[in-house]
């Protein structure tokens, strides 16, 4: 199989910036994810709502990315990489311009879901943009890079959204995206490399209709499940609706000519562990950002920013070890390091269950580091073996079921944190800080068991697969 994904001919200056610009756009995705949610109280009042009725501010935007993500690759085929990634910053730049503009809270949601809109694009075109310019050699320490602000987003959301509620205006929160949005326009116009196919097929609009509004109900499901006042039976029944859509989708894919997501990707054994993979995984990892401020501030009585520092340490190890990474692979392969790598992330998940009001802080800087490399070598593993064994006609399919299966995560990796806490802890709404610590130390142990035993996933993993991407087989061949 050769080394590259494609002939790239992106000139040299281009090719190195690249990874900074969809670094960028990342970041304004990942970030817009969690900044509200400090900011919910603050924007309820200024628009005379109660903080209840926020929540379609927030699962708006979640709702949006997992609806429309599946259309990125075609669109990226049709219309070219440059010019949907650049339509997409510039929709997204629009959408947080209009919010920032909102003077009530059916026109905010309106503008989420436009910024939704374009978030979705962004994922997925810039990350096949990224397979399409790097050998693939060279794409581990690409997406490494790349990565970075998908981790640090969602841990300075709350700080930030604090701090500028606090000092600033609520406003401001979208209105930041704004200059980072222009830049990254300019950017793209001057560097960014346009891919696209000489003959596209039509699009599965039905297709889209089936997963979009089963997955959008269920992502819908996912964001009220629990809450108090919801109905039982409705949600039940939502529940049952959106997995029926689904499954219709799923026999529609396998017989239709041009499916809107090519669900035979499945049976490449690299492309199925790593989707697999990263959704199980995520079920446990991805609810650590959600009880964290939890125990923090509920449990422990740390203020909001106190406690977005205490989270900090995480990104400042994702970013300082990033390059060590490519070496990690190199030496152990995908195998390898997705096996252990995930047992020990299941082990540093149930010692966070050790954490309680006489714990020094240095050990919970010193856990949260170390986690956060961890947690940083697994999504960088996960997200580059996707394309181990993926052919030139096969990436836009393959990033767009990627990045869908990664948004479907991050709802059931949350909604698995809570229901676990939930089930802990007897009142929710009248529970003692001490109730609340015994009930987030039980999740804790719960969501560690789960992703120990997401491990048999990558079982199923040779030790040479992905080596084209990891170059674990030169490395081997050398020290022979």
């Amino acid at each position: 199989m050769p080394d590259t994904l494609n002939a790239p001919t992106t000139p040299t200056g281009s090719k190195r910036l690249l990874p900074w610009l969809v670094a960028v756009a990342f970041f304004m995705e990942s970030l817009d994810t969690t900044i509200l949610n400090t900011a919910v109280p603050a924007i309820a009042e200024a628009l005379k709502v109660a903080p209840l009725s926020m929540k379609a501010v927030l699962s708006s935007y979640t709702l949006s990315l997992a609806v429309f993500i599946p259309i990125s690759g075609w669109m990226a085929d049709r219309f070219g990489t440059r010019r949907v990634f650049a339509s997409a910053i510039g929709l997204f730049t629009l959408g947080s311009f209009l919010c920032g503009l909102s003077t009530n809270i059916h026109v905010l949601v309106a503008c989420r879901i436009l910024q939704g809109f374009g978030g979705a694009m962004m994922l997925p075109v810039g990350r096949l943009t990224m397979v399409r310019t790097f050998a693939k050699s060279e794409l581990v320490r690409a997406m490494s890079f790349v990565a970075i602000p998908g981790l640090i987003g969602p841990m300075l959301g709350p700080v930030a959204g604090g701090f500028i509620v606090a000092y600033f205006h609520w406003r401001v929160i979208f209105f930041l995206n704004i200059p980072i949005g222009l830049v990254g326009l300019y950017m793209v116009d001057r560097h960014l490399q346009d891919y696209r196919e000489e003959h596209t097929h039509p699009l599965d609009v039905t297709g889209l209709l089936l997963f979009g509004s089963g997955i959008g109900l269920l992502s819908y499901v996912l964001e009220v499940f629990g809450e108090h006042g919801a109905d039982p039976f409705e949600i039940s029944a939502m529940l049952v609706v959106s997995l029926v859509l689904i499954a219709a989708y799923g026999f529609r894919a396998t017989r239709a000519q041009f499916p809107l997501l090519r669900l035979n990707l499945f049976r490449i054994r690299t492309f199925r562990a790593s989707v697999d993979g990263s959704f199980f995984t995520r079920l446990g990892i991805g609810g650590i950002p959600f009880l964290f401020p939890l125990l923090y501030q509920v449990g422990l009585g740390f203020s909001p920013i106190e406690s977005g520092l205490l989270m900090m340490p995480q990104a400042i190890a994702a970013m300082s070890l990033k390059l060590t990474m490519p070496r990690i692979l190199s030496l152990i392969g995908y195998r390898g390091v997705l096996i252990s790598n995930t047992v020990i992330l299941g082990v540093m998940i149930i010692l966070f269950a050790t954490i309680g009001p006489g714990t020094p802080i240095w050990l919970i800087v010193l856990q949260a580091f170390f986690f956060g490399f961890f947690t940083s070598l697994q999504y960088t593993s996960m997200n580059t073996l996707v394309y181990a064994d993926i052919t030139p006609e096969q990436t836009s399919s393959a990033s767009t079921i990627a990045s869908t299966m990664q948004q479907m995560s991050v709802s059931f990796g949350i909604a698995s944190a809570s229901l676990a806490t939930a089930f802990f802890i007897p009142d929710r709404f009248h529970s003692t800080a001490p109730e609340m610590i015994h009930g987030i130390h039980r999740a804790f142990l719960v969501l560690g068991v789960a992703t120990i035993f997401s491990t048999l996933v990558f079982t199923e993993l040779k030790s040479d697969d992905g080596a084209a991407v990891s170059q674990h087989h030169k490395l081997q061949h050398i020290e022979t």
